[in-house]
């Protein structure tokens, strides 16, 4: 299990518990996070954009290609920040994770 630190866009803090092996977009949607999830992970959407806590950033792994593409065309992009919780994959490594659910694009 990985405890995972959750700024909702009400600025409402919640701390959830993540069992490892799924995406971290799917603990988000299933937790009511406001994550839609649209394209059910297929990094095609950026409806589960997070911002992600920049002690936390540089942790994980980098930004794919498609990730990148999609992520640079939103309005609220944040190169330091950004990522698609759908390409992020839960292991015990992200137990104390905190992020920041995206504005609504």
């Amino acid at each position: 299990m990985a405890e995972i630190h959750v700024t909702d866009r009400d600025g409402i803090r919640h701390v959830l518990q993540a069992r490892a092996g799924g995406m971290l977009m799917e603990v988000l949607r299933d937790e009511g996070m406001g994550i839609e999830a649209i394209c059910g992970g297929q990094c095609a959407c950026a409806t589960c954009h997070c911002f992600i806590d920049p002690e936390w950033f540089e942790r994980l792994s980098a930004r794919g290609k498609d990730e990148q593409e999609l992520v640079s065309y939103l309005d609220c992009f944040d190169p330091s920040r950004s990522r698609l919780t759908c390409q992020i994959e839960v292991t015990e490594a992200l137990d104390g994770l905190k992020l920041e659910v995206a504005p609504d694009e």
